[in-house]
């Protein structure tokens, strides 16, 4: 399994995936940070740190997990290597379970840049306007624990995305998926029953409501493994179309 997971490491460095991890926190620190710059008074480091969270589980965490698991299984569907891959003497199992904890990586690792850049696009907009300074405690772990609540609730949804990617040569469907997913969670951001969405399952770990927040968390963590093992268990029989 090693093995496996080293190579998927070398197709990731030769592909856009690392432009990725680091474009889309960035999007976001670059908001942030002319957004301070627009203040007229100092905020608490909440309101900066937990709205850079909150526009990561939104809208771009998504959004990006389309883009990155269409750009993983386009590695292999874009030169017909399946075919090549599949007939290695290992597991067929191995192959998609590498390519599952290898996007979760990528995710965990943006996740966590998203904290770290919005930290610094507010470091150093108060830089340029001192005055600015937040107030309050900077509560790093805290802060950590929520997007690591995020990370956590988003894996269904990213199980799904992966297994479309995957299950399809084109790109289209996995495409249409995700899309689909983002607009119908950004147009019912207030509907109840969201909870019970995928996509909008990150969003929930900023719920005021105890139990939006377990509810989302348990789902997207618990059945997004079970939909992750059962996507595996499913490719590793099928032949890809």
């Amino acid at each position: 399994m090693l093995a496996v997971l080293s190579v998927e490491i070398r197709k990731l460095n030769r592909s856009l995936a690392a432009l990725l991890a680091i474009a889309a926190p960035s999007l976001i620190a670059i908001f942030t940070f002319f957004m301070v710059l627009r203040g007229k008074a100092p905020q608490p480091w909440d309101m900066w740190m937990i709205s850079g969270v909150g526009v990561w589980s939104y809208f771009m965490l998504p959004m990006t997990v389309t883009a990155l698991t269409a750009l993983v299984a386009h590695m292999e569907h874009g030169p017909k290597s399946w075919d090549h891959l599949r007939s290695l003497p290992l597991p067929r199992w191995r192959l998609y379970a590498a390519k599952a904890v290898m996007v979760l990586a990528v995710v965990a690792f943006m996740s966590a840049a998203t904290l770290a850049m919005t930290w610094g696009a507010v470091m150093l907009a108060t830089a340029v306007k001192p005055d600015l300074t937040p107030t309050g405690p900077l509560e790093v772990v805290q802060y950590a624990s929520i997007m690591g609540k995020v990370f956590l609730a988003a894996i269904l949804m990213v199980a799904i995305q992966l297994w479309t990617a995957l299950r399809f040569a084109s790109f289209v469907p996995a495409l249409a998926v995700g899309i689909g997913g983002t607009f119908f969670s950004v147009v019912a951001t207030s509907a109840k029953a969201g909870v019970f969405f995928p996509w909008q399952m990150p969003v929930n770990m900023l719920a005021t409501e105890g139990w939006r927040m377990n509810t989302a968390l348990g789902l997207g963590c618990g059945l997004g493994l079970v939909v992750l093992t059962l996507a595996v268990a499913h490719l590793a029989r099928r032949e890809v179309l």
